[in-house]
């Protein structure tokens, strides 16, 4: 296993079977019926949300640094037999040759722009490649102080999947260590496969974004905010909303 909790599709897949659930696509797919197509969307992974897209006749590309989320992406939509175009690609930095009536960046994947300016460039290119009258959307964790400030040397429990290698099971635990001054989660995940005794690590740095301030770099980076949710079922968002789940339009 390599350093990076996105190694292998399969492992991320196991981990997490039904991390989209039907009220999230239902959202996506509102928004666009609201503002149209085509799609791109942004940190795809493995498909999980593409895939259930192209499967509802919306024409969808996928976007993702990791080439073995990809991979299983792929073989996965060739097994269902949908076309969606796949790209290996940075989201600071890619040029499509196309644009999109509605862009999205889901579950949290957002949240591996550590630095505002990697967030700038992001947001530099999604207006590039969005339509006159095209929107952008995204969720994040609306930052929960408790779980930031948990005690580093003190282990949790992330989950336990079967191994898709053969090897039984595989059981994921974390700690973390919040950096206060650059607001980066540090996450350390430590794999422990049954009946052996190694144990393979690999490290998620997160950065956290307050409600204000990424209302404050959308505005300042050429965006109006349309709506903030606290949900799917567009639960207006307050204080203690879990995530920050947010429509903007280039303005």
């Amino acid at each position: 296993m390599e350093n990076s909790i996105y190694f292998d599709g399969r492992h991320y897949d196991a981990l997490w079977p039904g991390l989209h659930r039907q009220n999230e696509l239902d959202f996506y797919l509102r928004r666009i019926q609201e503002f149209g197509g085509p799609v791109l969307e942004l940190g795809c992974g493995t498909g999980q949300l593409t895939i259930r897209l192209a499967q509802a006749g919306v024409n969808v590309t996928g976007l993702d640094l990791s080439e073995p989320m990809l991979t299983h992406a792929r073989r996965k939509a060739s097994a269902q037999k949908v076309d969606i175009v796949w790209v290996r690609a940075d989201c600071r930095d890619f040029v499509l040759n196309q644009q999109f009536g509605f862009s999205f960046f889901p579950a949290n994947a957002l949240l591996h722009l550590l630095h505002w300016r990697d967030l700038q460039a992001c947001l530099t290119q999604v207006k590039k490649h969005l339509k006159p009258g095209g929107a952008f959307a995204f969720e994040i964790f609306n930052p929960a102080l408790p779980m930031l400030m948990r005690d580093p040397n003190s282990t949790y429990h992330v989950g336990v999947y079967p191994d898709p290698d053969g090897h039984n099971s595989v059981t994921i635990t974390e700690n973390n260590t919040y950096d206060a001054a650059s607001q980066i989660n540090h996450i350390h995940w430590t794999y422990h496969r049954d009946g052996q005794s190694e144990q393979a690590q690999a490290d998620l740095n997160l950065r956290m974004y307050y409600p204000q301030e990424i209302d404050a770099l959308l505005h300042y980076n050429g965006f109006d905010l349309r709506a903030k949710y606290g949900d799917y079922d567009e639960t207006p968002f307050k204080g203690d909303s879990s995530r920050q789940l947010i429509v903007c339009t280039p303005n």
